[in-house]
């Protein structure tokens, strides 16, 4: 029993130095009414981002396509120490009357991660939030604001930090992520190969 104590305590511990852990559950904010998943289907560039453990790059970016089965091929991809890096997920709509609230997994072992779409308009920007609660204690949330470019006009960031903040998603932390620099060093690595 001692043993397996000591292991919940660690991978807790190890998910409280990569997030800031927040007291209580998750909040449950309101997500986007009408949802069309194949309108949001498509090339999304990351703006902005509570810190990540798992995001340590640039140029952070991910495509988003219908698989034959209804489940959703979800490709990230960075540049880390000057190599660009992919990771291949599955994403899935868990709940058809609520089809903003999305599920991601990127291993056949994990369970599927929320992926849940607060906001968007398709074609500019688009709002997403994942938490988890770790013994209904407290929980490890992400909050991305994503872009259809690698850029987006102030106004429109500071209106996301605005709905983040009236769904009680605390983005204090949230980082503007580097997208400088991006197709010239994608050029290189494409003539590289």
């Amino acid at each position: 029993m001692k043993l397996s104590s000591a292991l919940v305590f660690a991978l807790v511990l190890s998910i409280i130095r990569a997030q800031v852990p927040h007291w209580g559950p998750c909040p449950e904010p309101a997500v986007q009414p009408a949802f069309n998943l194949k309108q949001f289907l498509g090339r999304w560039f990351e703006i902005a981002k509570l810190p990540a453990q798992f995001e340590k790059g640039r140029c952070i970016e991910t495509n988003f396509t219908l698989k034959t089965d209804n489940s959703i091929r979800v490709v990230s991809s960075e540049i880390l120490k000057g190599e660009l890096r992919k990771i291949e997920g599955t994403g899935v709509i868990e709940d058809l009357k609520n089809p903003a609230k999305m599920g991601i997994s990127y291993s056949y072992v994990l369970p599927y991660s929320p992926y849940w779409i607060l906001s968007t308009d398709y074609v500019n920007s688009a709002l997403v939030y994942s938490c988890t609660d770790i013994l209904r204690l407290f929980h490890v949330d992400f909050a991305w604001i994503l872009g259809r470019t690698r850029t987006l006009p102030d106004s429109t960031i500071q209106k996301a930090m605005e709905i983040f903040a009236q769904n009680n998603i605390d983005v204090s932390r949230m980082i503007p992520s580097r997208q400088q620099g991006c197709e010239k060093s994608l050029n290189i690595q494409i003539f590289e190969l």
